[in-house]
């Protein structure tokens, strides 16, 4: 029998909400991967990312998998065996930038600070100092398991200052807030596109710099990893119209990440960043109301992932069963050392708007008072229509 999947309304750390008119994208007729259309395609597909990244960097592309796969390519491209690398770590994904250094029998060497809080350059500038022959830094920009934003342009400036590679992890960054990547002067970036690109998962946005390809085509050992080793992937995404075969790219699945980015790029960066502060602004709102506080400071804080304290004595899973099964509503659970401790709530993309912002509180109320927490009834969508007056 086929399969019907409920309709959720995706208010977790990712996927988020589909556009509607990406999952029509996706139902286009197939066509083949070498075909001169579909090149083209390709070529604007290219462009668009170009855009998002705020990049010219030739070697911007989308890796063929999820952002798991991008973080991977970056790693197995730039960095062999023996060589050192500092990461960063203040949540779940510096841990994996850890285990992909060490997989390739690389040596990491850790920067490691409070989950919710951002990475401190004063860390790392000392970490740079003790070990100046580090072929990279490596970070996370937006990281999904806390919600904290680190800041990326002072780290690309120490690494670039130190003639190390950046290694920039911006999954759930890419659309929802400012991604400069020339400016920064990072070299590997990588994205995903279920998360503020509101698209379907299986993609990965990547972008590596000259000095990035230039390490990448001078590289003492071949890449470890055949389907990832960039020198072949761009023998593909590469310019001209004679491009050679590499793998099968998903082509529906490519039809709605162009769908996504012309979205984007008609939205225009700036009025998606605003959009996302926004609404995350009339959450707070609403959140504080009912006596729910975020954990990440107002400053380093991501609008569009909002790591929210779970009140004691609540069962936490018994509130997110409820949300799931009265109201259709997925937020997320914690991840490592949050587990138990906090609720990530998504404003990604096509799901950051007001309607999604009334309904989460609403359900969130509703779940609360349920297990006898004492909140003023009606007093979170109150506050976040005020929010929305104000704005």
């Amino acid at each position: 029998m086929s399969f019907h999947p409920p309709k959720r309304t995706l208010m977790g750390p990712g996927p988020s909400d589909v556009d509607p008119r990406i999952s029509l994208a996706l139902a286009r007729p197939t066509i083949g991967h070498l075909d001169p259309e579909f090149i083209r395609l390709m070529d604007e597909i290219k462009e668009l990312l170009q855009f998002a990244f705020q990049t010219k960097n030739e070697l911007t592309l989308p890796v063929s998998a999820p952002g798991s796969a991008g973080m991977e390519a970056c790693f197995v491209n730039l960095i062999e065996a023996n060589d050192s690398v500092i990461v960063c770590q203040n949540g779940v994904f510096g841990g994996r930038m850890k285990e992909n250094v060490e997989r390739l029998g690389a040596k990491a060497i850790m920067v490691e600070d409070q989950w919710g809080t951002a990475t401190d350059i004063g860390k790392v500038k000392s970490a740079i100092s003790a070990n100046p022959d580090a072929k990279a830094l490596a970070f996370v920009h937006a990281e999904t398991s806390t919600g904290v934003r680190s800041d990326a342009a002072t780290l690309c400036s120490l690494a670039a200052e130190n003639d190390m590679l950046s290694i920039v992890d911006t999954v759930t960054g890419l659309g929802g807030i400012e991604v400069a990547v020339d400016d920064w002067t990072a070299d590997a970036v990588y994205s995903g596109t279920q998360k503020c690109l509101s698209c379907v998962p299986g993609l990965s946005p990547v972008t590596f710099s000259p000095k990035a390809q230039n390490v990448i085509t001078n590289r003492k050992t071949p890449v470890q990893s055949w389907f990832l080793d960039m020198n072949l992937v761009m023998g593909y995404w590469g310019q001209g119209t004679q491009r050679s075969y590499h793998h099968t790219a998903p082509v529906n699945a490519l039809y709605a990440l162009h769908e996504a980015l012309t979205i984007l790029k008609n939205e225009g960066l700036e009025n998606s960043w605003a959009k996302h502060q926004r609404n995350h602004r009339a959450l707070k709102a609403g959140l504080e109301a009912m006596g729910l506080e975020l954990i990440v400071a107002s400053e380093n804080r991501l609008p569009q992932l909002n790591a929210v304290s779970i009140p004691d004595g609540v069962d936490e899973t018994l509130v997110r069963s409820k949300l799931l099964n009265d109201y259709n509503l997925e937020i997320g659970a914690g991840l490592g050392q949050l587990s138990g401790k906090v609720w990530r709530i998504g404003l990604m993309g096509y799901a950051s708007n007001a309607s999604n912002v009334r309904l989460c509180l609403q359900a969130l109320e509703a779940a609360l008072l349920d297990q006898s927490v004492q909140i003023s009834a009606g007093a979170a969508i109150a506050a976040a229509n005020q929010s929305y007056l104000n704005a």
